[in-house]
């Protein structure tokens, strides 16, 4: 019982500054409901403050739909898919090979990734090809760094090869 009222004379001892209450988010607040993304490649912005809907994002703690007025929070994203949903229920696929995305307050959420391309543009039939390609690499031998990179790249084309069927 003295814990608590030691804790209790401590929060009375603050400046009125901090003493303001904290602002929490109820379910009743008129809230957008749109996400304001932006995916970014090092050579292109694919999307700049562009509404959407849903983005469902590959991170490396998993799965991840981030909806408008999501919690602030970075997340490292794996090599997968990213898909926007938009206004009406269509959607755009991208894999990406990596990277993170930043949900901000407000609604914005920033995608930054090294490679992404349009799910649509891949081969199934090129994508096994180089799979193959790879597990010799990594089976057969080679230099370390060889087969280091040949692992890299199967596990990237495997996760591609998952959302091709």
């Amino acid at each position: 019982m003295n814990s608590l009222r030691i804790a209790r004379a401590a929060l009375r001892a603050r400046p009125a500054a901090l003493r303001a209450p904290l602002q929490r988010r109820a379910y009743a607040e008129a809230v957008s409901d749109k996400i304001k993304l932006s995916l970014s490649l090092p050579h292109q912005s694919i999307y700049k403050s562009h509404d959407a809907v849903q983005v469902n994002i590959p991170a490396e703690s998993g799965e991840m739909g981030v909806l408008a007025n999501h919690v602030p929070s970075i997340e490292q994203l794996k090599p997968g898919v990213v898909e926007i949903i938009e206004e009406g229920g269509s959607s755009k696929r991208f894999f990406l090979s990596g990277g993170f995305a930043v949900v901000q307050p407000k609604s914005a959420l920033s995608i930054n990734a090294v490679e992404g391309y349009p799910l649509d543009d891949f081969s199934p039939d090129a994508v096994r090809a180089q799979i193959a390609e790879a597990q010799k690499v990594v089976n057969g031998g080679g230099s370390e760094q060889d087969i280091a990179e040949a692992k890299i790249e199967l596990e990237v084309l495997e996760s591609l090869q998952a959302h091709l069927k």
